[in-house]
């Protein structure tokens, strides 16, 4: 049992650091504390944070305590992973906006009756002057400036504010204050998730095992998935819209999909290579089902089939009266500029976004494309807009 039990977390994970330690501590047969952190720096959460979250709800399903941390306090500071200048800091008023839907999107992972939710500003906010030196002496400067982003930054002769370097020791404290036993995170949040360890071993706790995910790519199957980037799938998004995103990534995308989202084995995407190659099976009847199957895990069956049917009579069949309606406010502008048209249809995430797909000639209005990223339409009822491949909104 317990042998399965760790192959089944050990699957689909990046690293297990230190080696050995995650089946020791399952060994025990201590409730563990698995804790995973997240900064509330958009009011939603998308299939990329579903992979790191399906994983905490594998240790949620062995009987595990799980703990969800919202950054309240650290999205202050704007984690500097990855970046190459100082991220804007978020107000108290959008950090609270952008938390209030995070649990019951969770919930559509997690058994939200048995999730345990935290916030860093529990302890970080009653932190006295005292208090951070006293932490602040158990990392070294020539620790911090081992991460890659920092190391970069420096050799560029890039500005790093002080604050930034403070990041990790909070998102490592964390840890401490939790007394975690294991933490999640993505393939990017190593080195914090490394700070963690290092505390805690300082501050006299047995320090946390670290899991890592590999981080998923957006639509662009480039970049990971971000709100930010344009290229992610929401988890509040309707159900059908989210289906069309999906058959919207390329082929060669959508075995990591099937990989991270719905956990395939190894062999069982071996063989879906196989029939593909064969002629068994069409590259397009599997990524239906892989978008069937996505809709199924993350929103519901009922969703799922309606989506599937749904793609198949508008962009199959080409019966365009099955169109997703869409009824715009009465008090909406008319004329009204493209971009505002887009964003009203939840179509894209952001104004860079709707730019892209002007002018690369993927928007259409009752057939006409619209390149000029400029232009106002006047809109009525009947309109239909096409965005991409696989979305078409017809206006109520």
């Amino acid at each position: 049992m317990f042998n399965k039990d760790l192959e089944k977390l050990m699957a689909g994970t990046a690293q297990v650091l230190p080696k050995g330690e995650l089946g020791k501590k399952l060994e025990s047969g201590k409730k563990l504390k698995i804790k995973l952190g997240m900064d509330p720096t958009s009011p939603d959460l998308h299939l990329g944070h579903a992979v790191v979250l399906s994983k905490m709800k594998q240790f949620q399903d062995l009987g595990h305590q799980v703990i969800f941390l919202i950054g309240d306090f650290t999205a202050r500071i704007g984690d500097p992973t990855g970046k190459s200048k100082t991220r804007p800091a978020l107000t108290e008023k959008e950090i609270k906006e952008n938390t209030k839907t995070y649990f019951d999107q969770v919930g559509k992972i997690l058994d939200s009756n048995k999730v345990i939710v935290r916030y860093n500003s529990e302890w970080l906010d009653k932190l006295s002057a005292a208090d951070l030196v006293k932490i602040a002496a158990k990392v070294t400067v020539s620790q911090i400036i081992e991460r890659e982003d920092f190391a970069n930054r420096l050799e560029k002769k890039q500005a790093i504010s002080l604050h930034e370097l403070l990041y990790p020791v909070f998102q490592g404290y964390d840890s401490v204050e939790l007394q975690a036993d294991v933490e999640l995170g993505g393939t990017d949040q190593t080195f914090n998730l490394l700070m963690g360890r290092t505390l805690q071993e300082r501050f006299g706790q047995e320090p946390q095992v670290i899991l890592t995910v590999p981080l998923l790519e957006g639509l662009d199957g480039v970049e990971k998935m971000s709100k930010s980037l344009g290229n992610a799938i929401g988890l509040n998004e309707p159900a059908s819209q989210a289906f069309g995103k999906l058959m919207s990534v390329s082929d060669k995308l959508m075995w990591r999909y099937f990989e991270l989202l719905l956990n395939n084995t190894a062999a069982e995407i071996k063989q879906m290579h196989k029939d593909v190659e064969s002629g068994k099976l069409h590259p397009m009847t599997l990524k239906k089902q892989m978008a069937h199957d996505v809709i199924k895990k993350f929103w519901s069956e009922k969703d799922a089939i309606a989506a599937l049917q749904s793609f198949e009579d508008v962009f199959q069949k080409k019966d365009y009266s099955k169109a997703t309606e869409f009824k715009i406010a009465q008090d909406t502008a008319n004329p009204i500029w493209i971009v505002d048209l887009l964003k009203a249809l939840n179509s894209v995430e952001s104004t860079s976004e709707a730019r892209r797909l002007i002018e690369s000639g993927a928007v259409s209005v009752d057939g006409e494309k619209v390149v000029d990223f400029k232009a106002t339409i006047t809109w009525k009822s009947g309109m239909q807009i096409k965005v991409g491949k696989h979305k078409i909104f017809q206006i109520k």
